[in-house]
Parts: structure tokens; sequence; C-alpha cells
């Protein structure tokens, strides 16, 4: 259930101090959840008056992370998830996707840096002796995965989950060099999945001028960070790990469950998403949650 970490202005988690809007309370708002404030709900207000529809991309993000997820685990037998930067808890937790749709002793374990989220995570999450949510700083790869070997087969494939996480480092950060050490960690086999905030560029001027406003909103109005990048620059974040089929595209064009039921409003279109994964053994199906005789192969270069 992975949403944005929970960074504030100064860098530092919000947790709970209610002055401050906190991204996790916010997307929590955003997807109808109860665990946020006023101060929360009057930032996403904020953001709605330039992207109306905003609350549709992160539900596009919730759908798009769960059908990785279920691919993944029916179709690659992927046993061992790591969600970072996983937020407050939603419905439809990640970890009951793998455990239905895998055997039920698939390992999940959540990650973020803010203390609210990992106290609501422990409580309402870890409810078999397979799901863990622990504290942790998603940019420090071998400390992170030190804490989550406590959990995983660090010989086995991993799936790493970055949701809507790393438009939250700034270029300072490196997410690309992030990225990468846990590319360099990872098992072979491993995948990592990715969805960022994306810029367009002047070539669609109407898109590059949205993705602009929403970038100075998020980074300089409300929460300090929520960076808008190019597609090149998206792909980049994955590095040495081979795309899996379609590649880096549209969250809902990345095999959708069924045709588009209405037209796509302009912030739909700023966010991308891809699945990665390095090279090493076995093939991954693409499986739909309602219909697994429309069960398709993936190829890996």
């Amino acid at each position: 259930m992975t949403i944005d970490t929970a960074t504030s202005l100064d860098g530092q988690p919000v947790g709970a101090d209610t002055d401050r809007p906190s991204i996790p309370r916010v997307y929590d708002y955003s997807l109808g959840g109860k665990d946020n404030y006023e101060v929360d709900r009057s930032a996403f207000e904020r953001i709605r008056r330039i992207a109306p529809r905003q609350g549709d991309v992160h539900h596009m993000n919730r759908r798009w992370l769960a059908r990785v997820v279920r691919s993944l685990a029916e179709g690659a037998a992927v046993q061992q998830f790591l969600d970072l930067g996983a937020g407050l808890p939603t419905r439809d937790p990640l970890h009951v996707v793998a455990q239905e749709c895998g055997r039920k002793d698939v390992e999940v374990v959540y990650v973020d840096n803010d203390p609210l989220c990992v106290a609501h995570g422990r409580v309402m999450l870890e409810r078999n002796e397979n799901t863990h949510y622990l504290p942790g700083d998603l940019t420090d790869a071998a400390a992170i995965l030190d804490d989550a070997g406590r959990y995983l087969n660090m010989r086995e494939p991993i799936a790493v989950l970055l949701g809507a996480v790393l438009h939250h480092l700034d270029d300072d950060h490196d997410p690309a060099g992030v990225v990468s050490r846990y590319i360099e960690l990872l098992p072979a086999g491993s995948y990592v999945a990715i969805t960022h905030y994306c810029d367009p560029g002047p070539g669609d001027a109407e898109l590059h001028e949205l993705a602009g406003q929403l970038e100075k909103a998020h980074t300089g109005e409300e929460f300090g960070s929520g960076r808008y990048r190019s597609p090149q620059h998206i792909r980049e974040l994955f590095g040495s790990l081979d795309l899996v089929e379609p590649g880096l595209t549209p969250l809902d064009e990345w095999w959708p469950q069924g045709p588009p039921v209405r037209t796509k409003a302009p912030e739909e279109h700023l966010i991308l998403g891809g699945l990665g994964r390095k090279p090493g053994y076995g093939r991954i199906r693409a499986v739909g949650s309602e219909n697994l005789s429309r069960s398709r192969t993936f190829s890996h270069r």
C-alpha cells in the first residue's frame, strides 16, 4: 500500500503534528481515509483547485500497485515484497493482495520514516506472522535491506515497491542513485516497481504548464516535495534493470483490466509507472484480478 513519504518543508517527518500538512495524511484523505486532519484536507483541496481529479490520480496509483503485486505473486511466484514509503494503512492493503494471490506464507515488509505511519501500520497491518511494518529511511538501502533481512530471504527474489515516493526526493538526494543501490544489493530475479509524477515537456504545452503548476504547489506551497520529472528521467531511475513489457507507461495502460470508462483528465496523464527486473531467472505472466483466463506472458530482454 505504497503512498508518498512523510516529508515536510524541512525534510523531516511530520508525524502527529496537526499544524502542518503531512503527505501520508493528505494521501489518506484523497483515498477516502479517516487518518487526517483539517490542515491535510485544506492542503489537498488547494491542490484540487489546480487539478480537480488529483484524487483519481492517487486511486489510479493504488490500482496499478495492486495489479503489479498480483502479477508478481501469481505470474512470477514472487514470495517476498518490500514496500518503501508505505505510509498510512488504506483499504485493500497490498499484503492481502499478495497473500491471496500467492501462498499464505508470502512475506510482506512495509517501511516508512514517519513514526505515526509505523505505529498505525503495526496496529492495523501486522495481522499475521508474515506481515511486518518497520521504521526506516528509504534512501539508506543497506540499512533497509539489513533490517528487512530479518524477515526476507536475501538469496531469493524480492519485489521492491516504490509507488509515488521517488518524486518526493529532490535531485540532491539522487533518486537514481538510491534505486541503483537497491538494485546492486537485491538478489538476481528481483523486481523494482516505480510510479512517478511526470512532466511531458514543452512538446505538450497544456500538460507541461499543468505539471509546472502542480510541482510548484507541491514543493513550495503545501508539502515541500513533489517533483514532476521527464519521461526520460523517470526511465533512468530503473538503471540496469530490464523493463517488463509494456515498459514505462501511463498507469492505466499497464496491463489494464478493461477498456477506459471515461476520458482521462489532464492530471491523470501526469504520472508514469513501470516494473523492472534484475536479470536472473523466471518469467512473469500478467494476471487480471477478475479473470485469470486473460493471463499473458511477459518476455524479458
